[in-house]
């Protein structure tokens, strides 16, 4: 695996460079002090992954992440001092196409728990990029029943690479008085999970928190994956989190929780799959189709990385291929006009 370093400090920059030169069959590509080469030295050598800071000077790592999204695409992870600190800039480059946040190891970490720590990072992230997404198979749809009394509606949400920014704008164009719960899986790092929540909660009129076990979707309001276990339904209105399948690479992961969905949710609901790197969520979404619910990919054009509802568009999963932008008003005029689309009989 060939590696991309970009950081302004020398010490940062070699403490990176030394911890991806110890890992096998892995090695540095190149080492950018600033974002305008990192862009520069991506479009001559595009490496397999980019370790992306945020703060640098002459163009900083989200516009960077930005333009290299768009020019010459490839995985970026944000290695950054602080993701807490810089919360804002970090869910904004997620927002341009990059995979996820960690925090830099010092030069004291490198040797231990720093690399320890990155290593496992770059690992679920090669095999992303490979593709391999682990022993998990897709369910059998569960027989369709008419809504429960009282069950209420739900929008089943999965985005990765570039799922910031869109979930952003899709919860940002949603009326304060929706009537459905939202419950989100984000492929996000779970010591960021609360960050995200937060953020997401400043451009959202619908209150976003982490999800905790036992939590119940409430109408109008959005839960969000909070760990590195999967976030299911655990009964007909209970969500809670589970590590089966241990092996799968995307944790947490869309497909399970939207199977999870079908297996148990027997309200009107729509399933949406936002933009992201690789397949998760595509045969979750199918599931959820040929189990009677409206299902919703995002297209080409307006997705930051269009590798998940590109894999759902392939197997048929989606009823309807949409721009973010329509995304909002799509399920305002599924929920708000009273013509919720329900599962069948």
């Amino acid at each position: 695996m060939r590696i991309g370093i970009a950081n302004d400090l020398p010490s940062i920059a070699e403490a990176l460079r030394r911890i991806v030169s110890a890992r096998p069959n892995t090695r540095v590509a190149w080492v950018a002090k600033d974002g305008a080469e990192a862009v520069a030295l991506c479009a001559k050598d595009t490496p397999d992954l980019i370790l992306m800071d945020m703060i640098m000077p002459n163009v900083d790592g989200v516009e960077a992440t930005r333009q290299i999204m768009r020019s010459t695409p490839c995985a970026i992870l944000i290695a950054t001092s602080s993701v807490g600190s810089n919360a804002q800039r970090v869910f904004e480059a997620m927002g341009h196409g990059a995979l996820d946040a960690i925090d830099t190891p010092s030069m004291a970490s490198t040797s231990r728990t720093g690399a320890a720590v990155l290593f496992a990072m770059i690992d679920r992230i090669e095999k992303v990029i490979a593709g391999r997404s682990g022993k998990y198979r897709t369910i059998a749809a569960a027989s369709p029943t008419r809504a429960v009394a009282g069950g209420g509606s739900l929008i089943a949400i999965g985005s990765s690479a570039g799922g910031p920014a869109a979930l952003a704008k899709v919860l940002g164009d949603l009326p304060a008085d929706f009537p459905a719960a939202i419950v989100i899986v984000q492929h996000v790092d779970d010591r960021f999970a609360t960050s995200m929540a937060d953020w997401l909660n400043r451009s959202s009129p619908l209150p976003v928190r982490v999800a905790v076990e036992g939590d119940q979707p409430v109408p109008g309001s959005v839960l969000l994956a909070g760990t590195r276990d999967h976030l299911t339904f655990k009964s007909a209105n209970r969500l809670g989190y589970t590590p089966v399948p241990t092996d799968y690479v995307y944790r947490p992961s869309v497909d399970v929780f939207f199977q999870s969905v079908v297996r148990f949710w027997r309200g009107p609901g729509t399933g949406v799959l936002l933009t992201g790197m690789g397949r998760d969520g595509a045969l979750g979404l199918k599931a959820l189709r040929d189990g009677g619910w409206h299902t919703i990919a995002q297209d080409r054009a307006s997705s930051a990385v269009y590798g998940m509802p590109k894999a759902a568009a392939e197997i048929g999963a989606a009823v309807e291929i949409l721009a973010i932008e329509k995304i909002a008003d799509k399920l305002k005029q599924m929920f708000c006009s009273g013509r919720a689309v329900r599962v069948k009989p």
